[in-house]
């Protein structure tokens, strides 16, 4: 397929692009992506941003309307619907993380169920993974225009960048538009791309989730009604190139025969087991090891006999928040993590709660951790590594370094421990049955007929047994 120009060949692709080019390790690697995505949204929907959000979208009206999970009355507008549940997916910072940094399926998987919910032809699951899968290869393709994108992001928040151009690709596919439809549905969510990470660590950070899921979809949806953008807005710096120093567009390829080379199959995700920043996991799981050797080598060990904790990490400001007053800014703490880890042996969702964050205990231990970058410790989720010592009042000192921890890409989550974190998730939100229904559809969706079903099983909550009982006689 030859196209003149970078964002012609990616409308053309978008449009292209069919069910009979999903492989087997695609589809699989996206189920298991789905299924995180929906458990940590429903977790998410009990947050207090969560909440905010949700009142300020239900003073909008439309005749058609969109699940909200884990609200078993609550309906909204599609856009709002895909605003809402994706501020959910990002509201503890739970969903899953690529290379270059994103988070690709908060963006696209909330606004894909809105839409699927008010379409009159309604789509597959297989309908489903395709427009999923492309929006995740989209947003793939645009991180690689730019070597910048490779490392910890310092200007802007990629999802803002990148997600809301993957929900517009995957929501154009969904509504089967020509690639013209396409390229305009790219151009117009372009004029909504970006967001500053100062509101890292912030509130307002699960909103660019949120606004990338909407604004995509209202992008596809305007292109549709045949508002245009500029044609060549991922061509030209003055287009999607503002937001990266070194842009250098490629075009995208659909074959016409013969496979079609996914992203995904060649760099896999991370799925987060801690409510945390991605850079967490390393340096929890290097304080948990020094704790470990520290208690083989001094049993009943009192941990006010630390004297200092020194951490060695990359290089990275939005992360580095000795003393966080809030939730969000102990999701972005190393300090914080470390400490938690140290004192607690484990951090959980509970270890953000205002009462775990103000134990003297814990103030205490973070007032003794100092950080240092080593300058072979590089920003970036593919490189990095964090080393945790741990020097004791006698004299002592314990250190242990983490290179790859449990649910990176190159260590992922096995099949059973990915269902224990989506069902921990969902079980605090939706009764059994529809816990249990989720897993099923999502594990089979290549073979569901209408993915709408979906909708369905994410209303099931906990106080509605009764629509358990009516669902599962149907």
């Amino acid at each position: 397929m030859l196209c003149k120009g970078i964002t012609e060949s990616f409308g053309a692709a978008i449009h292209a692009l069919n069910t009979t080019k999903l492989t087997d390790g695609v589809i699989s690697r996206s189920k298991r992506m789905m299924l995180d995505t929906l458990g940590v949204g429903l977790i998410g929907s009990r947050t207090a941003v969560f909440n905010k959000a949700l009142m300020y979208s239900q003073s909008f009206k439309s005749d058609e309307r969109s699940s909200v999970w884990g609200k078993s009355q609550i309906t909204l507008p599609p856009p709002f619907a895909a605003f809402v549940n994706g501020i959910a997916v990002h509201s503890m910072d739970f969903d899953d993380t690529w290379h270059p940094a994103t988070h690709p399926s908060g963006a696209v998987l909330p606004a894909l169920l809105a839409l699927a919910e008010t379409l009159p032809s309604r789509p597959s699951g297989l309908d489903l993974l395709l427009a999923f899968n492309v929006g995740i290869e989209v947003q793939g393709r645009l991180l690689r225009f730019s070597r910048e994108a490779f490392n910890i992001p310092e200007r802007f928040h990629p999802p803002s960048v990148v997600g809301v151009m993957g929900s517009a690709a995957a929501s154009a596919k969904l509504l089967a538009l020509s690639p013209a439809e396409c390229i305009h549905a790219l151009a117009i969510a372009a004029s909504s791309a970006g967001a500053p990470l100062a509101n890292a660590a912030t509130q307002t950070k699960p909103l660019h989730i949120g606004n990338a899921a909407r604004r995509g979809l209202e992008a596809a949806q305007l292109a549709q009604m045949g508002l245009e953008g500029n044609p060549a807005i991922l061509d030209i710096p003055s287009g999607f190139g503002v937001y990266y120093k070194d842009y250098s567009p490629s075009a995208m390829t659909v074959p016409a025969s013969g496979d079609f080379k996914w992203m995904l199959e060649d760099q896999n995700i991370a799925v987060k087991r801690i409510p945390a920043h991605l850079g967490m996991h390393w340096v929890v799981d290097a304080a948990l090891a020094a704790r470990a050797k520290l208690e083989n080598t001094a049993r009943n060990f009192d941990l006010g006999q630390i004297r200092r904790v020194i951490l060695r990490v990359p290089p990275s400001k939005y992360v580095d928040c000795p003393l966080p007053s809030t939730e969000h800014q102990a999701r972005h703490s190393f300090q914080f993590n470390a400490s938690s880890a140290l004192l607690d042996n484990k951090v959980t969702v509970s270890s953000f709660s205002e009462a775990q964050m103000n134990r003297p205990a814990l103030k205490e231990l973070l007032s003794k951790v100092k950080v240092e970058t080593p300058k072979d410790n590089h920003p970036s989720f593919d490189k990095m590594y964090c080393e945790v010592e741990i020097e004791t009042d006698q004299g002592q000192s314990y250190a242990a370094r983490c290179d790859t921890f449990y649910g990176h890409w190159r260590k992922p989550l096995s099949q059973e421990d990915l269902v224990d974190k989506f069902s921990v998730n969902a079980s605090s939100v939706l009764c059994s049955e529809g816990v249990e229904g989720l897993i099923d559809v999502v594990g089979n969706m290549e073979r569901v007929r209408e993915c709408s079903i979906l909708g369905s099983y994410l209303r099931l909550t906990s106080s509605q047994q009764e629509q358990c009982y009516s669902l599962q006689r149907l």
